[in-house]
Order: structure tokens, then C-alpha cells, then sequence
């Protein structure tokens, strides 16, 4: 972890925070989720590094250490992209494999789609490429759903300001590592699922909470409610939406987004090969939503094979 270095590189207007390590000829960047920031790919970081690849893995705006944008209540998952051209430009890259999870996926899927003569593969971890769309899933499920919640202006400010920004993510990380999707009654806020005697899960050190609580006590949750969950309305104009590139879905079984209405089906019935040809999918009987920090020796390895396998 010392030999990670951290860099702040100003794009578009904002001081982005950048964690490298490697200096391999090859460059891997990884794409955080929430509420993840750069330290969520620590493992993978030393892992390829180790491998002879050069790892990035930028802050988003308005995340960790990267600044804010003047008002993200208007940050869009284009700014995400437009970031992460300016990153990969003023750092002198040209070609790059995506390592994504989470929301991070998104990013990942436009990028490759509007700059396919940049990436050489993508690897997902828990979550498949969809064409960009409005997220429907609210339709599906009941009131209290996560997401329904957190896409309401205030809702989630007024529940995560009742706590401290380590709270909060001690409450997310517990909630998000659980197999069933997180539903709050309809009198109970998102924050009050968790009691606060329930142990983090055993994978996540008291020290991990340490450093992601100040990175958000830093950054706070604006941004991040902004980017991914208010933001998800965003429309794109793209002409064909097929990847052309290998990737690799790393998908936990006992992840809860493997329950949203249809994405089981859409991936075990290879409707996911529709938008992806070259896709291979691999499944973690035990996996969660983390499934990087969970399992990190098995994740990495399929990451090394991948990467190898595609340079």
C-alpha cells in the first residue's frame, strides 16, 4: 500500500485525485462504484502492478479526493467520461483495459462504446453492460427500494445527515454485502435497517471503515447521490450499441443485484452476449456486491488471466 502513489491532476476545471502504482508498458484502469472511492481496488492495485501492468484508479469528482464540481446537483455520468479522457490524456495514455463495478460499469460500457480505439478489454465485477436507458427497476419493487429513495432530492441527505459519513458507509457496506435487496419499510428510513450492533462483515477491517469514512467526510454525498443515483435519467446518442471488445462479468451469486427483476435471466440466458459478443461470464458461488474485497486472491487471478490473455 506505501508504494501507491497519489497524484492530483486538474481537468475540466477540478483537481482530480489520481492512485497509481506499476509503470508497466500496459494500463489498467479501474472504476469505483459507490461507496467505494479508489481504495476499494486496493488489492487488484498491487495485483497487476505486481504483474508488470501500471494500475490507475481515479477518484470520481465530488468523490474521496477528487474536488467537487461547482454544483453537483447537475454532475452527469458525461462528466465521468469527459474526466476520464482528460485523465488518460494528460497522463499520455492511449490504450487501456477497464476494470469497472458497480455503477462504475456505465461509465465503463460509454467509454468503450465512444472511444472503442482506446480500450483493449473490460472486466465487470457484479454488474453486466446495458445499453444506457432509464433505470426501471422502481417499477418493479416497493416504495421503500434503495434506490427509489436515494434518487429523491433530500430524502437521502436528511437520512445520512442524522450521522456521521463513517456511520454511513459502516451502514452501506453491511446493507450492500447482504444476498436480499435493500427495502426499507415505508415508515423506515434506509439508515435505520442496520442496528448498530451488527459486526461489519469479516472481509472489511475496522481500518478499511477508518479510511473510507474520511475520504467521505472529505468529500461528503452530494456528488454521490447526484452521480450515480439521480443521474440515471441521462441519455446518450449512440449509434450502435454493441462492444466490440473482450470482457470479462465477474458476478457474485449472493450479490443482492443479481435479484433486481430480470438481471438472473438476462445473464444466465446469455441475452448479455446481445450487446457484448466476446463476454465471458464468470460466477462466484459465495460472492457479494464486493466481491473484489471479499474474495481478493480468486477476483485477482481472474483479472491476471484476463489481462494476459487479451494484451
Amino acid at each position: 500500500m506505501d508504494q501507491i502513489r497519489h497524484n492530483f491532476i486538474h481537468v475540466n476545471g477540478l483537481k482530480l485525485h489520481v492512485a497509481e502504482i506499476g509503470s508497466g508498458p500496459t494500463t489498467v484502469v479501474f472504476l469505483h462504484g459507490f461507496p467505494e472511492i479508489w481504495y476499494s481496488w486496493r488489492h487488484q492495485m498491487i495485483a497487476v502492478a505486481k504483474s508488470g501492468f501500471r494500475a490507475i484508479v481515479p477518484d470520481y469528482r465530488g468523490y474521496g479526493l477528487s474536488e467537487p464540481p461547482p454544483e453537483p446537483e447537475k454532475a452527469s455520468f458525461s462528466d465521468v467520461i469527459a474526466d476520464l479522457v482528460g485523465v488518460l490524456g494528460f497522463l499520455g495514455i492511449d490504450k487501456v483495459f477497464l476494470i469497472a463495478k458497480d455503477f462504475g460499469v456505465r461509465p465503463a460500457y460509454l467509454f468503450t462504446v465512444f472511444h472503442p480505439e482506446w480500450v483493449l478489454g473490460v472486466v465487470t465485477v457484479g454488474v453486466p453492460f446495458f445499453p444506457p436507458g432509464p433505470s426501471l427497476y422502481h417499477n418493479y419493487l416497493p416504495e421503500g427500494f434503495y434506490m427509489s429513495r436515494w434518487r429523491e432530492p433530500g430524502r437521502a441527505e436528511a437520512d445520512f445527515g442524522r450521522l456521521d459519513a463513517k456511520t454511513v458507509v459502516r451502514n452501506i457496506y453491511i446493507l450492500f454485502s447482504k444476498s436480499e435487496i435493500p427495502i426499507a419499510a415505508e415508515n423506515q428510513e434506509i439508515m435505520d435497517m442496520i442496528d448498530p450492533s451488527t459486526p461489519l462483515p469479516p472481509w472489511f477491517t475496522e481500518e478499511d471503515l477508518t479510511n473510507y469514512g474520511a475520504l467521505y467526510e472529505k468529500s461528503g454525498f452530494r456528488t454521490a447521490l447526484q452521480v450515480p443515483y439521480r443521474a440515471f435519467r441521462e441519455e446518450f446518442n449512440i449509434t450502435d450499441p454493441k462492444v466490440k471488445v473482450p470482457m470479462l462479468l465477474i458476478m457474485g451469486e449472493k450479490d443482492y443485484f443479481f435479484k433486481f427483476p430480470g438481471v438472473e435471466e438476462y445473464i444466465r440466458s446469455g441475452k448479455a452476449k446481445t450487446y457484448v459478443p466476446d463476454l465471458e461470464i464468470t460466477f462466484l458461488p459465495e460472492g457479494t456486491h464486493f466481491a473484489q474485497e471479499q474474495f481478493p486472491e480468486q477476483v485477482n487471478q481472474l483479472l491476471l488471466t484476463f489481462l494476459t490473455k487479451h494484451i
